[in-house]
């Protein structure tokens, strides 16, 4: 384990990896928050098809907190979702005034993450290691 912190920390600095795990633990405790309770109290028969999606993200979340690097596909892949989900369906529901009601709740998270990932995203990493073949 040793080494794998130690080939990370000489690739990517100390701070971008304390920056990736602060961003992992927001992921925890956010779905810990709103997702995990309801795998555990739900209606017997509810769908269960987004809280179990955002379940496996959270248990993906704890490994980031563990291992930043190798987790860096989800991040990648929250902001994927969440942008296109904010160009797709966000910003004309906003524009439109014809929003859902669970709109107020999810436009802020969504925007937060569209802004968020591209700051806390090493970039120069993802090229590197994910991009090149």
């Amino acid at each position: 384990m040793n080494t794998i912190i130690d080939r990370e920390s000489s690739e990517v600095s100390r701070l971008r990896l304390m920056v990736l795990r602060a961003t992992y633990l927001l992921m925890v405790v956010g779905l810990g928050l709103t997702a995990v309770p309801t795998m555990f109290d739900h209606d017997p028969a509810a769908r269960g098809v987004i809280p179990s999606l955002l379940f496996g993200i959270w248990l993906l979340a704890c490994l980031g907190l563990v291992q930043p690097l190798r987790m860096l596909p989800l991040l990648l892949f929250e902001f994927a979702w969440k942008t296109a989900w904010l160009l797709s369906f966000g910003l004309s529901q906003y524009v439109s005034g014809e929003a859902p009601p669970t709109f107020v709740d999810d436009f802020p998270a969504i925007l937060l993450g569209v802004v968020l990932m591209p700051l806390v995203i090493p970039w120069d990493y993802v090229f590197r290691n994910f991009l090149r073949p």
